[in-house]
């Protein structure tokens, strides 16, 4: 079982920035991709960057050039830094992890999700 816990968020001024973490523990046998979503009452969860574990960085076009998605491999951890943000980034915010768990062989596949930390940006 792996246990996803998120940190961050809050409330912002338009144009303010934020970094929301999502830190995992458990069995890690793998940690193959991370990535974070959003979501606002009525609306389905909409993906907003991944970085899998060895390929490139990727964004929603909506925060193209204004969010970066990070991992600290040796914690387990991945971030969101949240630049120029606007009111429509109001969101809960989730982080997701995917790869293989397991203190025994063999590992199994693990699809994990943050609690949600809500991000608010208004004057």
């Amino acid at each position: 079982q792996v246990q996803l816990v998120q940190s961050g968020g809050g409330l912002v001024q338009p144009g303010g920035s934020l970094r929301l973490s999502c830190a995992a523990s458990g069995s890690i046998f793998t940690i193959d991709a991370m990535g974070w979503y959003r979501q606002t009452p009525g609306k389905e969860r909409e993906w907003v960057a991944a970085i899998p574990s060895g390929g490139s960085t990727n964004y929603a076009d909506s925060v193209k050039g204004r969010f970066t998605i990070s991992r600290d491999n040796a914690k387990n951890t991945v971030y969101l830094q949240m630049n120029s943000l606007s009111a429509e980034d109001t969101a809960v915010y989730y982080c997701n992890l995917q790869g293989y768990s397991g203190s025994y062989f063999p590992p199994k596949k693990y699809d994990s999700w943050g609690q949600g930390t809500q991000v608010t940006v208004s004057s």
